[in-house]
């Protein structure tokens, strides 16, 4: 049983899940959105004392505090008991376009030249990271909810606003990709 988890997966597998998880999450009347649970956190920890917008009753999003703490933790045992210590597989095109950026080939999950602590503690990583986070954050909160909460749930909702996020997210992934990072990098 433990080499069937530990193998790769098709995609189609994750796909079923994700229906099925969204079919529940329907039938519950709950929607799904992992920034959600930033609102949340602040909330519980009493900033709907000083801001509207933190002022509801975080008890009834305890559910997707849950999801969260999940999927941090099964992040968390995949990473350290379920891998084969094997190098992440990235395609020949992908790696020849990251070496042409400047970084390496994988060694990890994460590129070190971005997400490694010597790239955190240099002036242009720290601000990489935190204008990044920012951003992320703003739109989030400007798109009324980030990727998962309008890519699963939204769409499966049927919601216009929705698609327009997502396109908009693939968008921005098009010209972070094409051209963001060639000049970043």
């Amino acid at each position: 049983m433990l080499e069937l988890v530990r193998q790769p997966w098709p995609w189609y597998t994750s796909g079923a899940v994700i229906a099925f998880v969204m079919v529940l999450l329907l039938f519950f009347g709950k929607s799904f959105g992992v920034s959600a649970n930033l609102r949340t956190i602040c909330t519980a920890c009493g900033a709907g004392k000083s801001v509207k917008f933190f002022d509801f009753d975080w008890r009834s999003q305890t559910w997707n505090l849950l999801f969260l703490v999940g999927a941090v933790l099964g992040g968390w045992i995949s990473a350290e008991y379920l891998t084969t210590g094997e190098v992440i597989q990235i395609s020949d095109a992908t790696l020849s376009d990251l070496r042409a950026l400047g970084f390496s080939g994988p060694e990890g999950i994460q590129p070190e030249e971005i997400f490694g602590l010597q790239a955190l503690f240099s002036l242009k990583g720290f601000l990489l990271l935190l204008i990044g986070g920012f951003m992320i954050g703003f739109g989030a909160r400007y798109a009324g909810g980030c990727t998962s909460g309008h890519a699963i749930s939204g769409l499966s909702n049927l919601q216009l606003p929705s698609l327009i996020a997502v396109v908009g997210f693939f968008i921005g992934g098009l010209i972070s990709t094409f051209i963001l990072l060639p000049l970043l990098f």
